[in-house]
């Protein structure tokens, strides 16, 4: 130990082996000045800090200030623990409080995780890292970039406190809001939530993912965007698994098909989405379905959609409204071809109703229709089996009478949405009526019922359910 006035001002010089004892904290190092009148010192090579056998700092100075019990620690910086290492160029440590800071850069390392950011804080207590600016995580399968986080290095779980993106090989995760563990690999993530693969986009308010598995739930405005087929599932709760692309979603839950000029819109109770056998696509829709599209408006009790064939199917009581057309049946196939109508087919009890005023409806009605589609219009409705029409001709808009007409099987053609012709087949029995002497009690066919008060007359429409 030396002594030298001119060397330092009332500096203690200690070479070789030095080691300094302040409350529980033990300081070593090659060589250092100790100054007793401002009660501190600064310290030369191989530094090494400890405290409790919890704390291990380590660097090439120091400069130790004994009345605020604070470390500062420059070169070569190592913040040693049981579950990280910290590395960086200047750090200063808070003994009393046991909280280290830095504020130019800093890597850390935790198990497969290493972290760097340019500002963070080490809170040894409580084993948790608060790191803020241009904040990096590095995973061998995944990669966080954030704006704050924190990092419990007990638990491995990562906080987000501010925008942050976890991206990967299989999908790229948004938030501003959130936690992630890395050692379990699940998530919970909020505000401006976002889940995209190459397949699927899932957003909500919040987001619950297990990475292992695929599987994930969401929360409040969910919007589930299917990229290929252009279909859109919105709700507030979902859950979905991103490796077998199933997703069930309910409360307030609409299915939109994104096409040209328009979308169709639908509403059930719950809709599902599912891979078949083939490896195509099935979205079902549950309990009380209506649908919307500017050209047609449907209900029934249930619904698909396989895009192996690109048909709709309707279950139990359903109806479909296309211009001023009713169509009914006991099943109903909406066939689509480039995303629009194509077909119609009509199983069971099949019957068309349009209305002429307050009192005349055009009626047809079979064992099953087949109704064809151009350009979105109705032009073409082969009636096969136990025919049946009533409809009411007419010459320049003004009515002529009442054609009353059966035929085991007959072909009605369509303009503007106007009957231009019916061509009947097997054995036909028709007569045409002047409106005065029709007989009143026949013009409804058996099984009539007009449903207009249950039409969707808008997209919003869809979720006011009438019983």
């Amino acid at each position: 130990m030396e002594y030298d006035r001119n060397l330092a001002d009332g500096a203690y010089r200690l070479l070789g082996n030095v080691v300094f004892r302040h409350e529980r904290a033990i300081m070593y190092c090659d060589s250092a000045y100790f100054y007793s009148n401002d009660n501190s010192l600064d310290a030369f090579d191989n530094v090494y800090i400890n405290q409790a056998d919890s704390l291990h700092l380590y660097g090439d100075f120091l400069h130790y200030d004994g009345n605020t019990r604070v470390a500062n620690v420059r070169r070569n910086v190592r913040l040693l623990s049981e579950e990280t290492n910290l590395y960086t160029e200047a750090l200063d440590f808070d003994l009393r409080s046991n909280v280290g800071y830095y504020t130019r850069g800093a890597d850390i390392v935790s198990g497969q995780n290493k972290l760097n950011s340019r500002e963070g804080y080490y809170y040894s207590n409580s084993t948790m890292y608060f790191f803020k600016d241009s904040v990096v995580i590095k995973n061998p399968d995944y990669t966080i970039y954030s704006d704050t986080l924190k990092y419990n290095t007990t638990t491995n779980i990562a906080y987000f406190l501010g925008p942050t993106e976890i991206i990967s090989d299989s999908n790229y995760i948004y938030c501003e809001n959130g936690w992630y563990n890395t050692e379990t690999d699940i998530s919970f993530l909020k505000d401006n939530a976002c889940l995209q693969n190459p397949k699927q986009t899932i957003k909500g308010d919040s987001l619950y993912y297990e990475r292992a598995n695929g599987y994930g739930e969401a929360y409040q405005n969910v919007e589930l965007l299917d990229i290929e087929q252009k279909i859109i599932l919105k709700g507030n709760f979902a859950t979905y698994n991103e490796i077998t692309e199933d997703a069930l979603i309910t409360d307030k839950a609409m299915l939109i098909q994104i096409t040209e000029p328009d979308s169709l819109y639908v509403h059930a109770d719950t809709l599902t989405s599912e891979i078949d056998t083939s490896g195509y696509k099935i979205m079902k829709a549950y309990n009380r379905v209506k649908m919307y599209k500017s050209n047609l408006q449907g209900k029934c009790d249930s619904m698909s959609y396989t895009f192996a064939d690109s048909v709709i199917r309707l279950y139990y009581e359903p109806v479909l409204w296309s211009e001023e057309h009713q169509l009914t049946s006991e099943y109903i196939e909406i066939r689509t071809r480039n995303r629009q109508i194509d077909q119609l087919r009509m199983i069971r009890l099949a019957f068309i109703i349009s209305q002429e005023d307050t009192v005349k409806f055009n009626q047809v009605k079979g064992k099953e229709m087949i109704c064809y589609f151009k350009d979105n219009d109705l032009y073409k409705v082969d009636v096969k089996g136990n025919g049946q029409t009533i409809y009411y001709p007419k010459d320049k808009n003004e009515i002529l009478g009442v054609n009353k007409a059966e035929s085991s099987d007959l072909v009605i053609y369509l303009e503007e949405n106007e009957i231009k012709e019916i061509i009947f087949y097997t054995k036909p029995d028709a007569t045409l009526y002047p409106l005065e002497k029709a007989p009143q009690n026949e013009l409804r066919l058996k099984d009539f019922i007009w449903l207009e008060r249950y039409r969707p007359k808008q997209k919003e429409d869809i979720f006011t359910w009438i019983e």
